[in-house]
């Protein structure tokens, strides 16, 4: 009997051994950081973060739900509004300063706001798959947010998810539209004849949770979600403004409600109910501008250039060397463009 439990136990210790190496090369295949962004990190944690709020703030209901809204205005009066919808698992302030700045300073207002289930907007937290919301339900989130600023028609700008939550809004509420901006996006994210999203990177988005995710600290959720943002680069390795996003990680967990680990499942189960858009996308009368890097790691350029057809006189632009992401040293290029298309519409 002492034979059996001597070798029981080995093999449990094995098994353990084996698991825990097995997660060791698992996790240590994630992009190591440089020493300079380890110094920055720890800069970061140590000082006082910046104010990142600094327009007009409140809050719209949908239905109950409570939405956290920030309108930023230009100093003369506003030419138009524009409404961003964000990408996946993403609060309003993943909108980088120098890509709104330069909108506010062309005289445009500027309205971003938190999805449900982020920032300081109800996170659902008796959500489940029967009572699922949908990427509808975000795009009423937007009209309640227009409805209650008092604003009858805005610019649209969806940038990946945001993108898919921005179609469904100018499909249900056409005469709500200025325009439509759609970036790096999809029509039908689950199309079987497309390539689908990059399961390379859905790996490394797991692999970094472990790594970073498990054992949680400041430090450790800023490395996240810096390591987050180099998986989404793609083949062109640009400059990351480490302390800028730092700051904008820690103002999130010091001065809001952090982050929703049950979001991103929320948001993916949106996506993936709301099926093709297509059929309704070649109805759309509003002014459409389909933007998409070419580099793009995640959402394979193949799915904007497909859609981008089926829209009536829709405009593309395919960016040389731009990930799944708006850098800044892609922003200029970008917002260029959509100034560009906005004074084409105005004119």
């Amino acid at each position: 009997m002492m034979k059996f439990f001597k070798i029981l136990f080995i093999s449990i210790v094995t098994i353990i051994l084996i698991v825990f190496i097995g997660i060791i090369i698992f996790i240590s295949s994630t992009p190591k950081l440089s020493t300079e962004a380890e110094s920055i990190f720890q800069e970061v944690v140590k000082s006082e973060v910046p104010e990142l709020v600094k327009g007009d703030t409140g809050f719209a209901l949908n239905d109950s739900i409570s939405i956290w809204h920030e309108s930023m205005q230009p100093k003369d009066s506003a030419k138009a509004a524009i409404l961003l919808f964000m990408g996946i698992s993403n609060d309003a302030l993943a909108w980088p300063d120098y890509f709104l700045q330069p909108m506010i300073d062309s005289g445009y207002q500027v309205i971003r706001f938190d999805y449900r289930g982020t920032g300081l907007s109800d996170w659902m937290e008796d959500w489940n798959k029967s009572n699922a919301y949908t990427l509808t339900d975000i795009a009423n989130d937007g009209i309640a947010i227009l409805d209650k600023l008092q604003i009858d028609k805005a610019h649209i700008i969806g940038l990946s998810m945001g993108g898919m939550v921005a179609q469904e809004m100018i499909i249900k509420y056409p005469e709500r539209a200025l325009s439509l901006t759609s970036i790096m996006s999809s029509g039908y994210i689950q199309d079987p004849e497309l390539p689908g999203i990059s399961m390379d990177i859905v790996k490394g988005f797991i692999k970094l949770g472990i790594r970073y995710g498990i054992i949680k600290s400041e430090v450790k959720s800023l490395k996240l979600h810096v390591s987050a943002r180099h998986l989404l680069m793609g083949e062109y390795q640009y400059n990351l403004n480490y302390k800028k996003i730092s700051e904008q990680v820690l103002y999130n967990i010091r001065n809001r409600n952090g982050f929703n680990p049950r979001v991103s499942e929320q948001h993916s189960y949106a996506t993936s109910l709301s099926g093709s858009r297509y059929d309704e996308l070649k109805n759309i009368q509003a002014p459409t501008l389909v933007i998409h890097g070419k580099s793009d790691p995640f959402v394979p350029i193949e799915h904007s250039k497909k859609y981008a057809k089926l829209i009536p006189n829709a405009k593309t632009f395919w960016v040389d060397g731009l990930g799944h992401d708006i850098p800044e040293e892609f922003s200029g290029k970008i917002l260029y463009e959509i100034f560009n298309f906005y004074q084409s519409i105005e004119k």
